[in-house]
């Protein structure tokens, strides 16, 4: 065994409804996906003797951005559990995924229901008697001056990315286009219409050079797996998602605007640190589901990976053709944050975990067996390898 996180695969996945400002509590749309998740696994609440989530109890809530803790769904399901974790610090969002399979390779558990939450886009509907403030608090400096969102941190990204490289607004466009179609093909894709150039350069300015369109849509909607030990699979009803590597390092100062490559941010140490735990290469990568909080995060993430050399994501993505769905690296195929809806990550995972089994329907890849799925941005980030079947 080269490495512990090949002692765990995901054997169930499950969504709660997910849309725009859909009225109901973010521990309602929990226990949906949750059960969901459960059933998909072939198992009952007794069976489960884990809970994760991101980003726990202790976290900012404000705005919808957090939901349930771990243990308020163990309460909530009467679960008896040996782990549980719950936190907003560590590897980005798949921090709770990496900490349920590290759990199981500890022999602490053996069936982690891990959960993620949002309500962000009926909390906006209520901002009156919702001040919030989480994600100014979180900029630091950069509020100081006026960027009191990730929208103007990663707008900063972005424009050093085309001051030092060269990239255009049209090459950073494909992502959101690619995303468009592929949601085309997604019945549970908030925006499905087709989206052009034209549409796109033409959208509404957010923060130069971000427009509306390079950013993602609040959603409410709950994403639930079950992480189990890999000797469950040979009774599992769906055995795949098998986790081959993770990346979960955080090399330099873990900071919006004092980070040594601004334009990689934490993405490359995460990157370089999956492949090292890994016999397989990015040439081997069949589709990659990543990060879309922002266009600018999935192109830092193509480079970061090495699907290109770093600067040459521009150039990379140009056209379209080598991400869309029939191109060499399909990325985002159900449409991404951009255009499914921002289930912040964990729709990446869902999306990654269905196209290994088969089951994405008409935006299904043909024969995907290895799967990159990234979370995150900035001073937080993390990745995975997941696989169809098994490898020692």
């Amino acid at each position: 065994m080269k490495n512990p996180e090949r002692l765990s695969f995901i054997s169930g996945i499950g969504r709660s409804a997910s849309g725009r400002r859909l009225g109901r509590t973010a521990m309602d749309l929990t226990l949906d996906a949750a059960l969901e998740a459960i059933a998909d696994a072939g198992l009952t609440r007794d069976d489960i003797d884990g809970v994760a989530t991101y980003p726990g109890g202790d976290a900012i809530m404000s705005r919808g951005f957090g939901g349930p803790s771990a243990s308020a769904v163990q309460d909530a399901l009467r679960l008896d559990l040996n782990y549980l974790y719950g936190s907003g610090e560590g590897s980005a969002q798949l921090g709770s995924i990496i900490e349920a399979s590290s759990a199981i390779a500890a022999g602490l558990a053996k069936h982690v229901l891990v959960f993620r939450t949002v309500t962000e886009s009926t909390m906006q509907g209520m901002a009156g008697r919702n001040p919030g403030g989480g994600m100014t608090r979180a900029g630091g400096f950069l509020s100081q001056f006026g960027a009191v969102s990730a929208t103007n941190w990663f707008a900063q990204v972005a424009q050093l990315h085309m001051h030092k490289y060269g990239t255009t607004k049209e090459q950073l466009g494909q992502i959101s286009l690619t995303c468009r179609t592929n949601a085309g093909l997604n019945p549970r894709a908030v925006y499905r219409d087709p989206l052009t150039m034209d549409d796109y350069l033409n959208a509404r300015m957010i923060s130069t050079p971000l427009c509306l369109l390079d950013c993602d849509v609040p959603v409410d909607g709950s994403t639930a797996m079950v992480v189990s030990h890999v000797d469950y699979a040979k009774d599992a009803p769906k055995p795949s998602g098998f986790i081959n590597a993770v990346g979960t390092a955080q090399y330099g100062r873990p900071s919006w605007d004092q980070y040594a490559d601004m334009t990689s941010m934490m993405a490359q140490g995460v990157a370089k640190q999956m492949w090292s735990r890994t016999d397989l290469k990015p040439a081997d990568v069949d589709v990659a589901e990543l990060y879309d909080g922002f266009s600018i995060i999935t192109l830092a993430w193509i480079e970061a990976l090495g699907f290109c050399a770093q600067g040459e994501g521009g150039a990379f993505i140009e056209g379209g053709q080598r991400i869309a769905r029939t191109g060499e690296l399909p990325i985002n195929t159900h449409g991404g944050q951009l255009s499914e809806g921002r289930l912040h990550g964990y729709g990446h995972v869902y999306e990654a975990v269905a196209q290994l089994r088969g089951e994405a329907g008409e935006r299904q890849i043909p024969n995907a067996e290895v799967i990159v799925a990234a979370n995150g941005g900035g001073p937080i980030a993390g990745a995975m390898l997941l696989t169809k079947d098994y490898s020692s």
